[in-house]
């Protein structure tokens, strides 16, 4: 290389410098590009590292048991055709974390069906095994089921409805009801030697048939409607001695 060449990239290099060029070697680390805004930082899973993941994964249940919580609140006192938008609302969140953690109206009435069945599973438990005969234990169970009508009517139809194509099943609700009162139906079938095998679809009719007429009775004119004791009492006699069991008295009325 010339002289005059050298000297040439030597000015040209100082003059680079001095305009305030940076060469490849000077330059520092690429910036990190800042967080999206709008995001609830409580919601944000950590880096998938062993405590980290599991703190996470624990937080996560009980953030969405809350949400379920709060969803049934809101359904109990506002009814059962609440828009997800309105839910959310309740729920004071917003509809993209409802989505993030029950994916559709569908998950969302699974975990409230959940919340339902935890607050009915001890008196379904204590009457499938308490003392009596099948037909006993089986009054308590639909008792069980129609004291829950009572208690909260918007809750149990947003739990059992069926229509709609965002809800289309009764996720575990009734499955879960169905096994608990296979207990009294397996014992009643072995007494008279009839096929166990017969338990799963004698249960699940059972509990079809008490929740059509549940829903009827809810239904209808409160002040023409039997009591919830005297039509649990109804219910199981018309399941155990069919269509001949006898109607509602004043004189069977529970007060």
């Amino acid at each position: 290389m010339s002289r005059v060449t050298a000297a040439a990239d030597g000015g040209t290099a100082r003059r680079g410098e001095r305009l305030g060029a940076v060469r490849p070697d000077q330059r520092g680390p690429v910036p990190t590009p800042p967080a999206p805004e709008n995001r609830d930082a409580t919601d944000e899973p950590p880096a998938p590292t062993d405590g980290r993941s599991r703190r996470w994964d624990s937080h996560r249940a009980e953030r969405r048991r809350a949400l379920a919580r709060a969803a049934r609140r809101a359904i109990h006192h506002e009814g059962p055709d609440l828009s997800m938008d309105e839910l959310a609302t309740a729920m004071e969140t917003s509809k993209s974390i409802v989505y993030r953690y029950f994916t559709d109206k569908a998950g969302l009435q699974a975990a409230v069906g959940e919340l339902v069945l935890e607050e009915m599973s001890d008196g379904f438990e204590a009457a499938a095994h308490t003392d009596g005969d099948p037909h006993a234990r089986l009054r308590a169970m639909v008792g069980v089921y129609t004291s829950m009508i009572v208690r909260s009517p918007h809750v149990y139809r947003f739990v059992t409805r069926t229509e709609g194509a965002d809800v289309p099943d009764l996720s575990g609700f009734q499955t879960t009801i169905t096994r608990y009162v296979e207990t009294p139906l397996r014992e009643a079938l072995d007494d008279s030697d009839a096929s166990s095998r017969l338990v799963a679809g004698w249960a699940a009719g059972v509990v079809g048939f008490v929740r059509g007429v549940g829903d009827v009775w809810l239904g209808a004119d409160p002040g023409t409607n039997p009591s919830a004791e005297t039509m649990a009492d109804l219910v199981t006699d018309w399941l155990w001695y069919g269509a001949g069991a006898a109607t509602p008295t004043p004189s069977r009325e529970h007060t």
